[in-house]
């Protein structure tokens, strides 16, 4: 059915779920898994005259962002090594993270997206946006929404 699903999250208790159960999903399927994580780009801080010293550098910046999201990743990967079941991790840097979900999912031939969700519906979702609706308008790939009830 699936051979290679990708599973985004962002280090959240929801998202460690999600990854968890898409892990298990996987496992039935015997299928790969690709777990990613987006951090925001740099921002160059533009808005002020003179650049304070304490400033990160680009490079410095992404280094960081790289050691956080290796941490995120790390339930995940203990997850898919617990479970036998063949994972690697991919960071991405893009303030579109929606984007970035279905633009890493075609990169890496994935045939299904396992994302968790919030499951806030109406005036909460328009309120606070929705990366898991913004990846169902974009994607031309299946996606699985899973929802934990204990969130």
């Amino acid at each position: 059915m699936y051979s290679k699903i990708l599973m985004p999250t962002d280090g959240s208790e929801l998202a460690n779920a999600s990854v968890q159960a898409g892990i298990d999903f996987a496992k039935q399927l015997n299928a790969k898994v690709v777990a990613l994580f987006v951090a925001s780009s740099y921002q160059y801080p533009i808005y002020i005259d003179i650049i304070p010293p304490n400033t990160p550098t680009e490079e410095e910046y992404q280094s960081a962002m790289r050691t956080l999201a290796e941490s995120y990743l790390q339930p995940a990967r203990d997850a898919a090594k617990q479970a036998g079941v063949e994972f690697e991790s991919v960071i991405q840097f893009n303030d579109s993270p929606a984007k970035e979900i279905v633009h890493t999912a075609q990169q890496y031939g994935c045939d299904l997206i396992f994302i968790g969700s919030h499951g806030r519906s109406g005036v909460g979702q328009l309120l606070l946006g929705s990366t898991t609706t913004k990846v169902l308008s974009l994607c031309n790939i299946p996606v699985l929404v899973h929802r934990n009830k204990a969130h």
